[in-house]
């Protein structure tokens, strides 16, 4: 198989290197995937670049990235031979795992491959395993949402985006943040109010936008940076549902406030997300696709020899959608 793979921390244009490694046979539960595509998300920028007080990486050669979508060409002993020759989609490629899906095949164990309708193409299927499960996680954890108030932060992001399309499709009233330049794309998907994230009033103007009262669940994108104004915001047994915190990873909770509307704090890592939880989430995800509700834009494609360039791409941020390998 032709890979991309690292052996050491960096940016990059400087770690990142092609190479022909052996196709890993399947073992008892596994199956091999011809990929088509690979999905570059942040987490993937993050684990190549390393972390504070971390040497060098888990494993001598890491090939990056956990999502991907392809076609079994192989399985092992107790999976089921029909199996071969289906469309499937990654998750969780290369969590705790040396070799992900920067590569033309990915040998993995056989849950970790899902079924991809001949309706949804391989570009979004290669979307759907971080972004999509963590966006259907932040809406859907809780329980269903109909006639509920959200407030998603960061509408502009991939996860953002997928997730205010899962509410509107739920039947939720959906409040958005986001850049003017995403004010637009959000309106179009059927946000019910687009704000800007930079307004010196923000927290009043989500009040406002909702009538004065306060929300029901808050999908965070920049915990430590924004629990203030969620504080303020959020209802009386509300949830705040966070998947991340870029900004500010230590943040000061605002604790009375938190505790006197009993609010619960729901930090998400779709890596650990359980599997029973995670069909649930599929299940979501792919009726939310088969109807047309939910949508998953590609900013760009890179070729797997331009791994590095795609790694910029992420870096550098401002993309209206996912950045993908052609691994084909």
């Amino acid at each position: 198989m032709q890979s991309v793979f690292y052996d050491r921390f960096g940016t990059a244009a400087d770690v990142l290197k092609s190479q022909t490694f052996d196709t890993p046979a399947p073992a008892a539960g596994e199956i091999t995937v011809r990929l088509a595509f690979s999905g570059v998300n942040p987490s993937d920028i993050k684990s190549r670049a390393g972390a504070p007080g971390v040497a060098k990486p888990a494993f001598a050669q890491v090939i990056p990235h956990s999502d991907g979508a392809g076609v079994i060409e192989a399985v092992g002993e107790g999976v089921d031979g029909a199996r071969v020759g289906t469309r499937v989609w990654i998750w969780n490629g290369q969590w705790q795992r040396a070799f992900g899906t920067a590569s033309t095949h990915i040998t993995l164990p056989s849950e970790q491959a899902v079924a991809l309708p001949d309706e949804i193409s391989f570009e979004t299927g290669a979307v759907l395993g971080i972004p999509g499960l963590t966006a259907a996680e932040a809406v859907f954890g809780g329980g269903d949402v109909k006639g509920k108030t959200l407030l998603v932060s960061g509408g502009g992001g991939t996860v953002g985006y997928l997730a205010a399309q899962l509410a509107v499709w739920a039947g939720a009233t959906v409040i958005t943040t986001c850049s003017p330049r995403d004010r637009e794309r959000l309106e179009t998907i059927g946000a019910h109010t687009v704000l800007d994230y930079r307004s010196d009033t923000l927290g009043t103007d989500i009040l406002a936008a909702n009538g004065g009262a306060l929300v029901d669940r808050i999908l965070e994108v920049e915990f430590g940076a924004n629990v203030d104004m969620n504080a303020e915001v959020i209802g009386v047994n509300g949830t705040i549902a966070a998947y991340g915190s870029q900004i500010e990873m230590t943040p000061t909770l605002p604790f009375r406030p938190l505790l006197f509307k009993a609010v619960t704090l729901d930090v998400i890592l779709i890596y650990l997300l359980p599997l029973p939880a995670r069909l649930e989430r599929i299940k979501k995800l792919h009726q939310a696709l088969k109807e047309g509700a939910l949508t998953c834009p590609v900013a760009q494609v890179y070729p797997l020899s331009e791994c590095a360039a795609a790694h910029e791409a992420v870096l550098a941020g401002g993309r209206a959608g996912a950045i993908l390998l052609d691994c084909a």
